[in-house]
């Protein structure tokens, strides 16, 4: 996968129509509506302010939500264009469809550093399914496409890759952001190169760690998906979850680091609880010894020092996953003690979408993160060295 690809800085945007793929999948309040954060909005405004800046005339549009193909009031974009206008200081026309006659009226008559946003792309069927025609459709309002969602950049859909089959495709700052740091990181990484990865499930993460086994130094398992390894290895994990059908895999993977030379952590010992809970009864145990009743829910204080020692001299470090349950105060240690390890170690420290992401900004170690991804799903299949088609499809440099 070449992850050196033509940006907005590369090409001429200057008076051009720009159809803009932006991730605006913002939360939102179930009962009003509300955005209750604005979050990737914000990331999307240096590409925004550049282009309009430029006198390029802007197309923005995005999913939100799983409409599956039909209108549904509560999942159009409408809030988005009017927080958009605000934190743009100027006005954001809405189109009330995607592709229809409103949308491409108005397209049709902006004007250079004007900006317009279209309504869900998802409220069209034909998005998901990567269908040329509705792909023709986005592309002939426009001159250019500029991919700037990251966290769709791993699926296959018309506005993150169908587009590119009719216009020239250049990346969005964002997107030049990731590839260029994700894609260092993983093709020539300062090392010691230590990958950090928890998580409840190994199934998830299978790809990863197999590719991660031919690039890192150090391998360090943490979260739900140690117990897996633990059991492999002929432990007793009481009711811990545990994928049974993946006990081989572990294995693997362990004769694997063997034969590669790379350090696998595992858990040595586990905060346990006799039930799913923040106010559980606690123990700390061997993560190969815990009691029939009780659930490994975090990692214990000896493995937690193993972890964050191994992090101390590290050139590069990727997290992808929690430690534990740190969702509750009494078992997020483990995950608050990898936080402050990251952001402590001196290294280039890349914290992959999702939970990780969530727990380093909770516990406000953010601003002492390099770079914290935009993309859940994108950054794992990144990780798992699989070709992403929303940056597949951009021209190289």
């Amino acid at each position: 996968m070449n992850y050196n690809k033509k940006t907005i800085m590369d090409v001429d945007v200057a008076g051009k129509k720009i159809l803009l793929r932006c991730d605006f999948n913002v939360p939102q309040d179930k009962e009003t509506g509300a955005i209750t954060s604005d979050k990737r909005i914000v990331a999307a405004l240096p590409t925004i302010k550049y282009l309009l800046e430029k006198g390029a005339a802007v197309i923005a549009c995005s999913h939100l939500g799983k409409p599956k193909g039909e209108w549904k009031e509560k999942l159009s974009l409408a809030p988005v264009a009017v927080r958009l206008s605000q934190l743009l200081g100027q006005e954001v026309i809405f189109a009330k469809d995607v592709v229809g006659e409103d949308a491409k009226a108005k397209a049709a008559a902006l004007q250079g550093g004007q900006i317009m946003l279209l309504e869900n792309l998802r409220f069209d069927p034909r998005e998901e399914k990567n269908d040329p025609s509705f792909a023709r459709e986005l592309a002939d309002m426009a001159e250019l496409y500029v991919s700037d969602a990251f966290g769709s950049v791993h699926r296959a859909h018309a506005s993150t890759a169908g587009v590119a089959a009719f216009l020239p495709a250049v990346s969005g700052l964002l997107v030049a952001k990731e590839l260029e740091i994700m894609g260092g990181a993983l093709n020539d990484p300062k090392r010691p190169f230590v990958a950090v990865l928890g998580g409840a499930k190994v199934s998830d993460k299978i790809g990863v760690i197999n590719n991660l086994l031919e690039k890192a130094d150090t391998i360090i398992i943490g979260g739900g998906m140690a117990y897996t390894f633990a059991k492999a290895q002929g432990g007793s994990i009481g009711k811990s979850l545990c994928e049974s059908d993946k006990l081989d895999y572990a294995l693997e993977m362990i004769e694997k680091a063997k034969k590669n030379g790379v350090k696998l952590l595992l858990p040595i010992d586990t905060v346990a609880a006799d039930n799913f809970s923040n106010d559980a009864k606690r123990m700390v145990v061997s993560t190969m010894a815990i009691p029939d009743d009780y659930e490994g829910m975090d990692i214990g204080p000896e493995t937690t020092k193993l972890f964050c020692d191994a992090v101390k001299g590290a050139g590069t470090v990727v997290w992808n996953g929690p430690m534990g349950v740190f969702e509750f105060e009494n078992f997020a240690a483990g995950t608050r003690a990898m936080a402050q390890a990251l952001a402590d170690s001196g290294a280039a420290t890349i914290v992959g979408g999702g939970d990780s992401a969530a727990a380093v900004e909770q516990m406000g170690f953010a601003d002492k993160i390099t770079h914290i991804s935009t993309g859940g799903g994108a950054s794992l299949e990144f990780l798992e060295g699989l070709e992403l088609p929303g940056v597949a499809c951009l021209l190289d440099k």
